[in-house]
Formats: structure tokens, sequence, C-alpha cells
């Protein structure tokens, strides 16, 4: 196996609440190659990093994991709009370099959530849209599946920042973009949700918040925080001292988180020139296609959704 070994802390993680067995990767790996190797229609990543973390976001069900690979790469032809923009676009850098989507480089400690910070307020709503960040972001999060293990084991806690949102922003966030975000979170990647937490929220807010709210399972819904201004609140769960120089905490400057993401974006893109091979061709699928009323509801339900 080509797999990295686990601090201890992570490693109790993994095992106390992923339901890693040490002794069982190899042949839960194996398991899941060869299932791969039947699937005409799938066109999936096969390496052992990659594909544990699959099996760690799926606490290693053998099933959930097939299923969770397969809507990870069916997502991508049902809603392409979400994963248009590629490494080598130069949008891509444009994007990156608005600070809209920040992957902190400190954890509180060594079994810690890695922390996410959108700031949907940082990018200009007439020049790019909510989908064109969900693409630099996809790009982001491969190498996270590759490589940050407190990412895969221990989950991710994001702050959405809506300083400086306006309508234009609001405009972006349909029914059906709504429906795509949460399905692709929720159902098609293979990381752990610890919160949410959202600051400076601004007028008009709930009636967004509520809608997503309702797209959300049980679960998730109950990892929703609003703190608005209330950053002693937050702070009881994503301490200050992780954050950027510009939130008053003693990490990296955004700038400098920036930077550090647009490098090692270039240091992947062989991987990401490989990753344009893989896919789904639904018509080799065996069985009944994946379609978006499959994966985004019943076609009823997603219309009145869509025009409501």
């Amino acid at each position: 196996m080509s797999i990295r070994s686990l601090p201890d802390a992570l490693a109790e993680i993994a095992q106390r609440e992923l339901n890693e067995d040490p002794k069982r990767v190899e042949d839960d790996l194996r398991h899941i190659k060869e299932w791969l190797a039947k699937q005409k229609h799938l066109r999936a990543r096969s390496d052992d990093q990659w594909l544990l973390a699959f099996l760690r976001g799926c606490k290693f069900s053998l099933e959930r994991t097939k299923k969770k690979i397969d809507q990870y790469y069916s997502i991508r032809n049902i809603a392409p709009d979400c994963f248009i923009i590629k490494y080598s676009d130069p949008a891509f850098n444009e994007i990156l370099e608005t600070g809209s989507y920040l992957i902190l480089p400190q954890v509180d400690h060594e079994a810690a959530p890695r922390v996410i910070i959108i700031r949907p307020g940082s990018y200009d709503p007439d020049k790019f849209t909510i989908t064109d960040i969900i693409s630099v972001a996809d790009v982001i999060h491969k190498i996270l599946l590759m490589e940050d293990d407190n990412t895969v084991i221990a989950g991710s806690r994001i702050i959405f920042d809506l300083n400086g949102v306006k309508l234009g922003h609001y405009l972006q966030m349909t029914p059906a973009t709504m429906k795509k975000m949460v399905t692709l979170a929720q159902d098609a990647i293979p990381v752990r949700l610890k919160g949410i937490h959202y600051l400076n929220t601004p007028p008009g807010f709930e009636s967004i918040f509520n809608a997503l709210k309702s797209l959300l399972n049980e679960k998730h819904r109950k990892r929703l925080f609003v703190h608005n201004k209330n950053y002693e609140e937050m702070y009881k769960y994503i301490p200050m001292d992780i954050l950027p120089l510009e939130y008053n905490g003693k990490s990296e400057s955004i700038e400098d988180i920036i930077e550090y993401w647009k490098k090692k974006v270039q240091e992947y893109s062989e991987f990401f020139k490989e990753d344009l091979q893989h896919g789904v061709d639904e018509s080799e699928r065996s069985g009944q296609a994946i379609t978006a009323d499959a994966m985004f509801g019943a076609i009823g339900s997603f219309r009145r959704l869509e025009f409501d």
C-alpha cells in the first residue's frame, strides 16, 4: 500500500469514529479497486491514498464508499457549472486571489478539524458566480483529500463571513444552485462537516439561510451556527489564534495563504492534468442512468423549487 502513517491522535479518531482497522485497510482497498475495475461507466482515480479518503469518509462501509465514489464523479456530469473552471484556466488564479475561499494552514491541535473561510463578499458578482467559486474550491479539495489527514479524518469547520455581500451575490443563490451546493457537500464529498459558522450576516440573510437549511439533513442542520457579530461565541468552536492576521489571529495573512495555495496547485499540475481523464459515461452504466432528477430530487418537486 502507498499510504501515509497517521499521528497517534488522528489514528485513534480513525479507529474509534471511522471504524478503521489497520489490519483490514489493504483488503478494503483491494475490494474497492476490484469493484472499480468492473464499472464500465466509471473512470475513477485508484490511488491508495485517494480511495482511503473515501473509505474513511464513509466509515469503512464498502457499499457506502462505492456509492460515494459514484456520486462524486456523477455529479460532475449532472452539474457541470460547478466544475467549469479548471486549474489551468486564467480565471482560477483570479478567483483564488480574491480570497473568497481560504483553507487555513493551522489547526487548533493535532486531531482538530481543518478550518475553511468562505468570503463571498470578496468576489465581484458581475464578474464571477458562486459556481465559479465552487469550481475553485473543488480543485483545492482534491489536494486536501490526497494529503490533509486532518480534513479526511477530523473533518472540517467552515466560516461563512458574509461581510460585503450584496444583491448581486443573493441573486446567484437560486434554488437550483443551492440544491447543487448541498448535494455536493452532503452527498458527494467524503469529508465530515463538523460545523458551519456564519459571521457578519447582512439583511436578507435569513431567507437564504432558511432555504439552505431546509435542504440539509437533520444531522447537518444541527451543525449550523449563526454568530453574526458575536466572534466570542465562534471562538468556542474555532480559536482566534489559528485565524488569519486580518481576523486578529496569529496565523498567516490572507495574502500569504493565497500565495501558498497558488504554489500548491501548481505543484499538483500533473495530478490535475491526469484528473481530467476521470469521470462517468452514463451510456456505459449497467442499470438505470443517474440523472439530475435522480440526484437532486423528483422532477416535479425540483421544478417547483426552481420556479416557485
